[in-house]
């Protein structure tokens, strides 16, 4: 949620003046499912954020038109084609059933808080990889304990910004450690 504040506090800088512009040119990516509903796949952070700060209307950019589908196959597709991000706060795997039908119903994961200032504090690089900031968010979890997040967040980064130069993160999407010498 601390991404959601900061979209926040942008929003309400820019609303008066270049709003109609920003929202022209940041268009929400969905997927068009059963009952032809729309199917937030990226951006929820800034859509949370435009959603609390009260905007209604917002402009979408339609990636598949899933709507023939029914929905077990519907879902079924979308995990297969990684276009969903099933898993919550804790890390574990959910039923697609789990997943919020509402951007205002979305529930914090304060590591996927941390992944985000790490990529802008230049622990790694932004990717193409779908959901590759959740994936250092789990990196993270494994490494971080999350009470180091919600009390002292500075630190937290300082540690993650440590983690991502290391090998164990080589792995990882948009890495941008070390790389080892050549030893010839």
């Amino acid at each position: 949620m601390r991404e959601v504040k900061a979209k926040r506090k942008r929003w309400r800088e820019m609303k008066d003046k270049k709003g109609s512009k920003f929202l022209g040119t940041h268009m929400i990516p969905v997927i068009l499912g059963p009952k032809k509903r729309h199917y937030v796949i990226d951006h929820h952070h800034l859509a949370r954020a435009l959603h609390e700060e009260g905007v209604k209307k917002v402009m979408v950019t339609v990636i598949a038109n899933l709507s023939m589908l029914e929905n077990d196959t519907f879902w079924f597709v979308l995990d297969n084609r990684n276009l969903m991000h099933p898993f919550d706060d804790e890390g574990r795997r959910r039923d697609h059933k789990d997943i919020p039908k509402s951007v205002s119903s979305l529930v914090d994961d304060p590591f996927r808080s941390l992944a985000g200032e790490l990529r802008r504090a230049g622990g790694f690089a932004k990717d193409t990889t779908p959901f590759s900031e959740f994936l250092w968010a789990d990196f993270l979890r494994h490494r971080i304990k999350r009470k180091l997040i919600e009390n002292d967040f500075e630190r937290a980064l300082e540690t993650a910004l440590k983690l991502a130069k290391s090998q164990d993160a080589v792995y990882l999407p948009g890495w941008c450690g070390p790389a080892p010498e050549d030893p010839t």
